[in-house]
Order: C-alpha cells, then sequence, then structure tokens
C-alpha cells in the first residue's frame, strides 16, 4: 500500500508541476515587470553547464558549503543518501538519529510559523517598496498571475483530478459532499493542518477504512501537495520572466525535477512554499526580488492551492483504498459518520 501511494503522489505532483509551467508559459504573466533601479547591473546568469557538469554539480562536495551557497538541490541529494543509509542500520542504531530528526523538523515547522506570524506587516512593506520601485503597473501582471494561478488549478481538478476519479469509479457525488468542508476550512485558514482531523473523519465516513486514511492522508501532506508543488513551478517560471532572464526548455524540466524534490515535507504553515521557492531560486541564479511583487498576493494565493492541496490528499485516500480493494467494506464508526453532512 505504501509504494502505491507514493508511485500515486509521484505521478499526480509532476502532472501538477507540468501543468503550472505550462500555464505560466502560455500566459507570461512576469514578461513586461519593469527591472528595479538597484538590480540594473546585477551579475549576469553564469555559463550555462554541459550535462556532465550538471550531473557533478548535483551531488555536493562539501554539505556545509551547499548550505551556505544556497544549492538546495545538492542539500537534497545528501538528505535523501543519507536517508538510504540511515534506513539501513538496524533499529537500536537509527533509532536516536531518527528521534534527533524528528525533534529538529518540527522544531523548523514552528521556527517557520513564527515567521509567518510576522507576514502581514511584512507584506504591506513589501506592497510599498514593490509600487514604490516598478509603478502601479505591476499590478496587471499581479492581477494576470493570479488569474493564470486559478486557471491552472482548475484545469488540475478537471483533466487530472476528476478522469483519476472516474478512472477509479469513486463515488463522485459522495466525495463532493464529503471533501466539501476540509476544503473549505483550508480555504479560509490557508493551511492544510487545520483541515487534517476533519478530512480523516470525511474520508473514513464515505467508505475508507481507518488504516489506509491514518496512512496516506498524512503522508500525502508532505509527499502530495498538489496545489503547492503547482504554484512553485508557476511563480519559478513568473521571477525568471520578471527578472528578464527566460529559462530554457531543458532548465525548465531540470526546475521542474527540483521542485519535486524540495516541495516534499513543505511546512504546514501559511505561505511556507515561500520558504520552498526562495531557496530553490538560488540554484538557478535567479534574483529574489520578483518574489517580493509576489508577496503581494501570495494570500489570496495561498488559500486558492491548499484547498487542491487538501482535495488531492482525500481523493488519494479513496483511490488507493480501492486499489486495495477495500473502499466501503469497513463500517465507520457512529463518531466519523457525524462527519459526513447530512
Amino acid at each position: 500500500m505504501g509504494l502505491k501511494a507514493l508511485i500515486y503522489f509521484e505521478v499526480i505532483t509532476t502532472l501538477a508541476l507540468i501543468i503550472g509551467l505550462t500555464a505560466i508559459n502560455i500566459s507570461k504573466a512576469g514578461v513586461g515587470v519593469h527591472v528595479p533601479a538597484d538590480q540594473v547591473g546585477a551579475p549576469a546568469v553564469p555559463q550555462r553547464q554541459s550535462p556532465s557538469e550538471l550531473i557533478l554539480h548535483v551531488f555536493p562536495e562539501n554539505l556545509a558549503k551547499s548550505v551556505a551557497e544556497g544549492q538546495v538541490l545538492q542539500v537534497v541529494v545528501f538528505a535523501l543518501i543519507f536517508g538510504l543509509a540511515l534506513g539501513m542500520l538496524p533499529e537500536l542504531r537509527r533509532r536516536p538519529l531518527l528521534t534527533f530528526f524528528e525533534s529538529l523538523s518540527e522544531t523548523m515547522f514552528k521556527f517557520t510559523n513564527i515567521v509567518m506570524y510576522l507576514a502581514a506587516p511584512a507584506v504591506g512593506a513589501a506592497i510599498a517598496y514593490t509600487i514604490g520601485q516598478l509603478g502601479v503597473g505591476v499590478l496587471s501582471n499581479l492581477a494576470r498571475l493570479l488569474a493564470t494561478l486559478y486557471l491552472a488549478l482548475i484545469a488540475f481538478l478537471v483533466l487530472v483530478l476528476l478522469p483519476v476519479a472516474l478512472v477509479a469509479r469513486v463515488p463522485i457525488r459522495r466525495f463532493v459532499r464529503a471533501v466539501a468542508e476540509p476544503a473549505t476550512i483550508a480555504f479560509a485558514t490557508s493551511t492544510s493542518e487545520a483541515a487534517l482531523p476533519r478530512a480523516m473523519e470525511a474520508m473514513e465516513a464515505i467508505g475508507v477504512p481507518r488504516q489506509i486514511v491514518a496512512f496516506v492522508i498524512p503522508t500525502g501532506y508532505s509527499f502530495n501537495l498538489d496545489g503547492s508543488t503547482l504554484y512553485l513551478s508557476l511563480a519559478a517560471v513568473f521571477v525568471s520572466q520578471a527578472a528578464g532572464k527566460p529559462l530554457s526548455l531543458g532548465e525548465q524540466i531540470l526546475l521542474v525535477l527540483t521542485l519535486m524534490l524540495t516541495s516534499k515535507g513543505v511546512a504546514g504553515v501559511p505561505r511556507a512554499s515561500l520558504v520552498i521557492l526562495m531557496a530553490t531560486l538560488g540554484g538557478f541564479s535567479l534574483p529574489l526580488w520578483p518574489v517580493y511583487i509576489i508577496l503581494g498576493i501570495d494570500a489570496l494565493m495561498d488559500m486558492a492551492r491548499t484547498s487542491v492541496n487538501v482535495i488531492g490528499n482525500c481523493l488519494a485516500s479513496v483511490v488507493i483504498a480501492k486499489w486495495e480493494g477495500e473502499f466501503g467494506k469497513e463500517a465507520p464508526s457512529d463518531v466519523v459518520v457525524e462527519a459526513l453532512p447530512q
């Protein structure tokens, strides 16, 4: 079941990244943004690497150097190899490190949450700075970016999640009724974590066994954030367009592959995707000032992508239950039945 879930997560998030990439290349929302005066004369794009140099560059020579230089892909590769090595150790040897890293992960999520409490005044300052430097004309680019995201999310729901539900023979009407409340909570709070308990109850109420719900949805919160991954590909290309440094098709594909890795384990707090975005941009020699433009509307974008995250994870639990042949075989308890609106 775990292998099936991970395969499903990777396929769906890859499709989300591709849709985001396609949408922003069609709308070109970042084209036409005037470069701020203090960014004129910034260093040019570094010399392009050959395929062999690109592969070698993925593997870090020194972890501390990779962290200091913001080479996020190198850090991710190191973390993957380290995790594989840790998994090969006997339980007695790996348990202390697992406990340490679990505690560190939770601490950094809380750290990110504290930083996001300052988001409101920071967004106001960023908007004031952006309009002061770039003029009110940048608002049209922001409107196009916001429309691009919403249309891309709708396209993802219609072209990816709906066909998946139809192929898996998910009871669409019952599923929509069950997912409406968790998705609404996510939209209002801009955090997937707030909707987690209600989402798990609702999926169990429509026939997904508790053991599948308990595995798929929490795991999906780290590996299947469809809305956030779509946003990341869209926002990264917007930054390159705004900075006047368009990425080639090969670089965009590499960007998608990088985001597939860096988006895993993103903190479940509002606007945490911006942290992932800023970390990833450094590996592609893209400036950070266009991110300040996105900050102005990120709250509106966050609500939509978080709702899609919840819908995607709820659907994943039903699909895996269908795949396992367990959907509807276990009667939900009286408590979880109350989670389904009458």
